[in-house]
């Protein structure tokens, strides 16, 4: 599979309308960034994108590839209820399903949600502080998090308005020993959120390793400038300027995402 295609998929290029492809793409780029970064987890966890139409139709990835190998034309395009909507010879994931449709289903600006079980992030979710204010990812976060209890593997429908209620109107979820989630308008808003969430799970874990009682919390002034920074636009518009190079970087590294 040098060139990334996946066998028995057909390109969708040309098949599908001009933003459906865009969102496909970009999607695909994601579950390969993902990869890219060993925050993948084999087949299991889930990026999903919104298609830009009035059905509420949402793409995510076809259960049983591995992300590093994921296309446009492979991802799935599913209605709130689960059902797939286009011809393809795969199906997917319905802990994904339910985590993902609940929160397309309540947020009109979510147009994009990644859900992450990496070493990191389930990590500091299993940690009884959750994130704490020692980094300056974290720092930037912070105030962007939401916590949700753990209720098991996400096959419960019911769970769907409790993940709705706990995340509320932010854009980070840190679900309690499970992983981290990111939901945003745009790929790279999505992307950078989730980015900057897994370095500060990763920095916690990190200072951690040596015993809690001689962390250094950031001073209380330092917490509220920070937030007020990135409360400023700062990741969404810093999210711009980073998505092209992330790009550029999978074209170097894991071409054939955009097929």
């Amino acid at each position: 599979m040098a060139d990334g295609s996946v066998t028995g998929v057909r390109s969708l290029k040309g098949q599908v309308s001009e933003a459906e492809w865009t969102a496909r793409v970009e999607l695909a780029a994601l579950y390969r960034l993902v990869a890219l970064h060993g925050w993948d987890d084999a087949i299991f966890t889930h990026i999903s994108m919104r298609v830009p139409g009035p059905e509420h139709h949402f793409l995510i990835n076809p259960y049983g590839l591995f992300f590093d190998e994921m296309t446009a034309s492979a991802l799935v395009k599913v209605d709130l209820d689960g059902a797939i909507v286009q011809e393809t010879p795969y199906f997917i994931n319905p802990a994904g399903f339910t985590i993902h449709s609940a929160i397309h289903a309540a947020r009109e600006d979510a147009l994009c949600v990644m859900h992450l079980h990496t070493n990191a992030g389930v990590g500091v979710s299993a940690q009884k502080e959750g994130l704490l204010p020692i980094s300056q990812n974290a720092l930037l976060v912070a105030k962007s998090l939401a916590y949700h209890d753990y209720e098991g593997v996400a096959l419960n429908l019911d769970e769907r308005e409790r993940i709705v209620a706990d995340l509320g109107d932010k854009p980070l979820l840190l679900l309690r020993n499970h992983g981290t989630l990111s939901a945003g308008p745009t790929a790279a808003a999505t992307w950078l959120q989730m980015f900057f969430l897994e370095r500060a799970c990763a920095q916690q874990v990190a200072a951690l390793s040596g015993g809690r009682d001689h962390v250094l919390i950031a001073p209380e002034a330092a917490q509220v400038e920070a937030a007020r920074q990135s409360g400023a636009g700062g990741i969404g518009s810093v999210g711009k300027l980073a998505w092209p190079g992330f790009l550029r970087k999978l074209d170097r590294h894991l071409p054939g995402y955009d097929q």
